[in-house]
């Protein structure tokens, strides 16, 4: 079954009702590798609520709240999941994640952009993280690349195509302002598909392989949250309610047991950034843009 528009463009997603706890922002910052220095108390704050300072939630954990599923691997969705990959991740934050709380993720289908055969498609979630009081706490763009869905205009008809998404700035070609590292553990991804994620791609070698990769890949979810730690430990001082809005293009996979740097450069209340894998030296989230309280 390929990509049927009008079907996915008008798909109805249940409200996902959550409640969730000091407990789970711990886990969460936890799976990101938060905390792996025990004297370092500047990051205490994440991970225990024993400090002077109260306990904070990372701004990116909103990213696994409300969450609806793997919804892509459901037959009806048209969409070959085992050649999906996140393309992009865009979120805003309205107010500061609460450390524990009951909230509501209303899911749509915004875009879906052919790119023709051989070349992919594009289809573009949104989600509004709100309280159970109607309290906006973030909004989220999911950009997805479905490799192997490319030319399903065509091959169904002339179906329509929307337009793409407005580009994200490239980072700058000086030298960042601050760096970052963070050593993710080997078993990372099956930490972080405990945040909702179960997609086999992050766990099972032979889907892996079937996919193309050597062996499972990092969530790129949690390399967004590594970079999104790295920018509250740097341009928010340790604040995590300072972070207003991270936006960034996952640009190569990550493995597990690789050293993630995130390079960080700042001008006024913008931010702009990028990660690489050290061991590697490739670029793997690239065109970082972000701002700060």
């Amino acid at each position: 079954m390929a990509i049927h528009y009008q079907q996915l463009k008008s798909r109805a997603f249940e409200p996902v009702r959550q409640h969730y706890t000091q407990r789970d922002t711990m886990l969460y910052a936890l799976s990101l590798g938060v905390g792996n220095h025990p004297l370092d108390t500047k990051n205490l704050p994440l991970v225990y609520e024993g400090m002077d300072q109260p306990l904070q939630a990372l701004p990116t954990m909103s990213s696994v709240l409300g969450y609806p599923g793997f919804w892509m691997k459901q037959e009806d969705s048209g969409i070959d999941w085992v050649k999906l990959v996140h393309g992009e991740q865009r979120t805003t934050i309205h107010q500061p994640v609460p450390v524990e709380a009951k909230v509501v993720g209303r899911t749509r289908v915004t875009r879906i952009i052919d790119k023709g055969a051989g070349k992919g498609a594009i289809v573009v979630s949104e989600r509004s993280l709100e309280g159970e009081d109607g309290t906006r706490y973030a909004t989220l763009e999911q950009v997805t690349f479905c490799r192997g869905d490319g030319g399903y205009s065509q091959e169904l008809g002339g179906q329509p195509s929307d337009e793409s998404l407005p580009a994200l700035a490239a980072t700058p070609d000086t030298a960042a302002q601050w760096t970052f590292e963070h050593r993710i553990r080997p078993e990372a991804a099956l930490l972080y598909r405990l945040m909702g994620d179960y997609n086999p791609l992050h766990a099972d070698p032979r889907v892996a392989q079937a996919a193309g990769f050597e062996k499972p890949i990092l969530h790129g979810l949690a390399t967004y949250g590594m970079v999104g730690h790295a920018l509250v430990m740097t341009a928010c001082g340790g604040d995590a309610s300072q972070l207003r809005s991270i936006h960034a293009r996952f640009s190569s996979p990550v493995y597990p047991g690789e050293t993630l740097r995130t390079e960080i450069w700042q001008n006024g209340k913008s931010l702009q950034f990028r990660a690489l894998v050290v061991e590697r030296n490739i670029v793997v989230l690239s065109h970082g843009n972000g701002s700060v309280a």
